[in-house]
This record gives structure tokens, sequence and C-alpha cells, in this order.
């Protein structure tokens, strides 16, 4: 048996590993989408490394679409098994792989406006929406604890990772030459005592275990500090300068958090009376999908919703949906909040508001979450003075700001946490992913001091025999 990294190796997006038996069968452990590697991007896209064809099953752990947003491609270049995933995990792939197709279809459209102009050949989307639907019949739902028996020589069971609504660390037990063999991959691990999910889940031994590592050098700020931190802002920039807060924000998780505290602060009779926009079609369709699937929140919000029906709705908040009536929020001069996709500010309607407004002092940027080195996002956070922005120049005059604490993904202690149910001198081997090269290096260290034996730090398309 063998495994193979062809993503989020060395690198926290494209989510996609294989676990290759000696019959010939290969489990596809996520299948995600490169974000953020500046030009390298498009090519790492267009090569997966590996042929769909060969590939017998695939199982997601989760929606974010650097775990699911190649799945399009990989059953138009020929993969036709399941999808076995979270039943959350289906409804919410569904609208963010339409919504990935429509920007992929997009983009092309303006790109080949340009080219033709120049002359030059048309391109084509990694996939359109079409693509996209021919998707969503192989979703099999698997609930988390239900053992799945996939054939005779491979079973798994989901377990919640706490990471996102529906998201799932996978355990796969694989029977080869007599001996039965169980490999766990983590997914994205979440943050014990979430505000809203619940927290991840223990899970059986494992022989061998892929464990993602993005906070894996450092410890988030505590979560009780969100809240008062967007009340500071939205003082600051609307209320004090009469600006407007402008903040990149994922559609799924990192929207509704900033929903559900600016809720709580209005429950408390302390949220200003200022308009509150969600800028983003997917937005509103996520938001949704998340009521509807409540069951998954943790005690807390489950408590407060019998005095609070909507935990994720206050006064003064509209979601738009028209893009005029997007258009229109860059020509009013009036304070408010623009809460738009996407987080890293690298594509969607937010990068429109940024560059509307930028070049003005009174108005603030808030960054809510991770950024990779490259992406807009990142390079705000340096502190960059001027930004290319649909390749125009922009002077950076307005003021950019962090929450460091908002992040989904769990920080040190949390990935510890999560591994503690472990008996560390039985796992084989432990495969470092989705991170930094330089952060798993510092996370590789604290694990073998913890008693790991063998840790590994893939590089993209690397392959392992498993003992």
């Amino acid at each position: 048996m063998n495994i193979s990294f062809h993503g989020a190796a060395q690198t926290v997006t494209g989510s996609k590993h294989i676990i290759h038996l000696k019959n010939g069968k290969k489990i596809l452990l996520d299948c995600g989408l490169f974000q953020g590697m500046g030009a390298e991007t498009l090519e790492m896209n267009t090569h997966f490394g590996f042929d769909p064809n060969e590939i017998t099953y695939m199982i997601l752990s989760h929606a974010h679409i650097d775990h699911s947003g190649l799945l399009p491609k990989l059953v138009k270049e020929g993969y036709k098994g399941n999808i076995y995933c979270t039943p959350a995990t289906a409804d919410l792939t569904t609208v963010l792989l339409q919504d990935s197709a429509f920007i992929q279809e997009a983009d092309v459209a303006f790109s080949n406006k340009r080219r033709a102009v120049q002359g030059l050949p048309y391109i084509k989307p990694l996939y359109t929406i079409a693509d996209a639907n021919n998707v969503f019949p192989l979703f099999v739902k698997v609930d988390y604890r239900q053992v799945c028996k996939i054939d005779d020589d491979i079973s798994f069971q989901f377990t919640d990772a706490g990471h996102i609504l529906g998201s799932a660390a996978v355990h796969v037990t694989i029977r080869e030459d007599g001996t039965e063999k169980v490999i766990t991959f983590s997914g994205d691990v979440g943050r014990y005592r979430d505000v809203i999910l619940r927290s991840p889940e223990t899970f059986p031994q494992a022989d061998y275990i892929i464990i993602e590592s993005t906070y894996g050098d450092s410890l988030h700020e505590e979560y009780r500090e969100v809240k008062e931190d967007l009340l500071h802002h939205i003082t600051e920039t609307c209320i004090e300068n009469r600006g407007k807060l402008i903040m990149p924000a994922f559609s799924v998780g990192r929207t509704q958090e900033i929903l559900f505290a600016l809720n709580q602060l209005e429950l408390e009779g302390r949220l200003p009376d200022l308009p509150y926009f969600v800028d983003s079609p997917l937005s509103a369709k996520t938001t949704e999908i998340i009521k509807r699937h409540a069951n998954l929140y943790n005690k807390h919000v489950q408590d407060l919703m019998k005095t609070d029906k909507f935990p994720f709705d206050f006064k003064g908040l509209k979601f738009i949906q028209d893009v005029n009536d997007s258009k229109h929020l860059n020509s009013q001069k009036q304070p408010m909040v623009i809460i738009s996709a996407s987080g890293m500010a690298e594509a969607g309607r937010v990068k429109h508001h940024i560059a509307n407004n930028i070049e003005n002092p009174r108005n603030r940027i808030l960054m809510t979450g991770y950024c990779e080195p490259h992406s807009l996002g990142a390079r705000l956070l340096r502190g960059d003075k001027e930004v290319k922005i649909f390749r125009e120049e922009f002077a950076v005059k307005c003021s950019i700001g962090a929450i460091r604490s908002m992040s989904a993904h769990g920080d040190y202690d949390d990935l510890c946490q999560f591994l503690a149910c472990q008996d560390n001198h039985l796992v084989k081997e432990l495969f470092i992913v989705h991170g930094e090269y330089a952060v798993q290096q510092t996370f590789k260290k604290r694990m073998e001091k913890k008693g790991f034996k063998s840790v590994q730090i893939p590089a993209r398309h690397q392959k392992f025999k498993l003992a």
C-alpha cells in the first residue's frame, strides 16, 4: 500500500491525497482547488499529477473550495465513481461548486475579450456550470460515525472535525494481505469550544495519520474578544471616522461567525445603528443551508435558539443579491459595514469594494482570517503601500485591520488535543499537510517531541510506501 500527495503539500490549498492499494484500487481524499498561488495557480489547477480515470473511490472531508473545488474537473476528465461526504457537505458543496463554475466562466469571458483585441487565441475555463452539475448525482451522503463499507476490502467512517458545518475527519480501514490498516485524514480541524459548532470528536486508533497544520506554530486569541473587536472597528471606522468598514469573509463559516457576533451585540443593546450588508449571493445561500442544519450546532447555540430563532439576523442587516445593488454600495457616501466574499480578497465582489474604497483614509479593510502569502489580503496585511487590483495600481490610503482570533482552523493546542486520543507509539507515520512549509517544520519538531516516531512533510506528487 502506498500514499501520494498531490495538493496541500508544503502549501495550504489544493488538498488531494491518494491511497494506492496493491490490487490497483485508488482512494482519493479531497479534490481541492489551489488558491492564491500567484502566477502558478492556473498551471497547478490544470494538471492533477494523476489520471482521474484511475481513481476508484472519492471521499470528501468538507465543502471548502480548496478541498472540493476541482471535483468538476475530476469528473469531466473521467472519474465516474461515488463521492462520499456528509449530508451538510453535500448541500454546501453544491452551491459552492456552482458559484466556482460561474466565476470560472465569467473570468474567462472577461479575459477572452482582451485576448480578442490582442489577437490571441481564446482560453477555456477549468470547468463550466454544466460540469459542476455533473458532480452532484455522484454524492453519497454518510452520517457521522456511520460505518460505510465501500467494498470487501475498504470501509470508512466520518467523525465531526468541527471546522465548518458538515466537516469531517475521515477514517479509512483497508484489509490487505490478511491484515487491517487504519488511515486517518484530519481534513481541516476546527476549534474546541467554538462559538457555533461542536468540538472535534475523538476517533479510533490509527496506523497512519494525515494531519493539517495551518496554524501548527501559533495560538489563537480567545474567541470571546471577537465581538469586542468588531465593535471597536465599527465604532472607530463608521461612527468616529464616518467611513465604510469592508470585511472580506469566506461565505461558509466566517460570514456566519461575523453575523452571529453582531447578533450578540444587538441582543446586548450595543450594536451601532448602521446599515449592514452581506454582499454575496453565495453567502446568502450558504447561510440558509446552515440554518437548515441546526442539529449540528453546539448546545449553547441550540439553547439560544429557543429564545432567538435566527441567531444570524439582526436589525439593519440586508443580503445583496443583484449586481447593480452591489455597485450602488460604492456610490453611497454614508457609513456602513460591508461583508463580502472572498476571504482572501482574491475574487468576488469584495475586490470591487476594495478597489472603490481603498484610497479613502476614512475607510477600513478588516481581514478576518487566513490569507495565502500571494493573495491581495496578504499584501494588505503586510502593509504594502500600493496594490494591483484588476490590473490597476491603487494607493493604500485606508486603514487595514485584522481579527486574528476568528480562524475556523484549530491552532497548535487544538491540533494537539485532536491527536490526544491516539497512542502516539502505535502511529507508524504522521504526514503533515495543509500548511506553509516553515510552519510545518515547526509543527514537525513539536510532534516528534510528543512521541510520534516518524513524521513526514510530503512534497507535491511525492509517494510513500506504507509498511
